[in-house]
């Protein structure tokens, strides 16, 4: 069925996926494409160090060359693993949601902010955003020193992004705000009624764009 789209937590954290099916159900419709969100079983936990993006790339290339049934692909990893090469072995569009999330922010505001799990992970967010050669556009990203598993203590998890968004906002400059990682979805709502100011949850922003690339193929329809 190619009026669908995959989207793919590069992780095998069950409660990840779980939250990254409820995010997208707001761009379920009568008639749109179907949303199937699936995770990699022997993937790590969480994609929190660039060894973990360089190991879930093989899984997420066997992934995408059974699953030519779809129309589009989405990596719900805020590192983008593998979506480069993913985009060289097939010709159905692919998008990582921090390459979603960012261009969608950038509609937005003027300057956006990024809030990460971990600190060692910021390194590898910047150099992703330096490639995209939107480095001057970014206000900071920042981390509230919490892994992937631990994102379901909904209290303590509120709690630091609350308080990291507001260094974004008010040291940094950030008028709108990137959630920096797919186990963060279930927050957003709250976040932006704390903040202020737009939150960008990425799988959303990747989906809402695939939908429209679906509706609108570029270069030429698939058959």
């Amino acid at each position: 069925m190619q009026n669908r789209i995959l989207v793919i937590n590069p992780n095998s954290t069950a409660a990840v996926t779980r939250g990254i099916d409820e995010a997208v159900n707001c761009l379920r419709f009568q008639g749109g494409p179907v949303i199937e969100v699936v995770d990699l079983p022997e993937g790590p936990p969480g994609i929190q160090t660039q060894g973990d993006v360089e190991r879930v790339v093989p899984l997420l290339i066997q992934l995408v060359s059974r699953r030519d049934d779809v129309g589009a692909y989405v990596v719900a990893c805020y590192s983008d693993p593998g979506v480069h090469v993913l985009r060289e072995i097939t010709p159905r569009p692919v998008l990582g949601i921090a390459e979603g999330a960012i261009l969608t922010a950038l509609t937005i505001g003027a300057r956006f902010g990024a809030i990460a799990i971990l600190r060692k992970s910021i390194p590898r967010h910047l150099r992703a955003v330096g490639g995209m050669g939107l480095s001057s556009r970014m206000a900071g990203e920042r981390a509230i020193d919490l892994g992937v598993v631990e994102l379901t203590n909904r209290e303590r998890t509120m709690a630091r992004m609350i308080e990291v968004g507001r260094e974004l906002r008010d040291l940094d400059g950030a008028d709108v705000i990137v959630m920096g990682c797919s186990g963060m979805a279930s927050y957003r709502q709250p976040l932006e009624v704390a903040l202020g100011i737009p939150v960008v949850e990425p799988t959303q922003a990747a989906v809402a764009w695939m939908i429209g690339r679906m509706r609108l193929p570029w270069p030429v329809p698939l058959d």
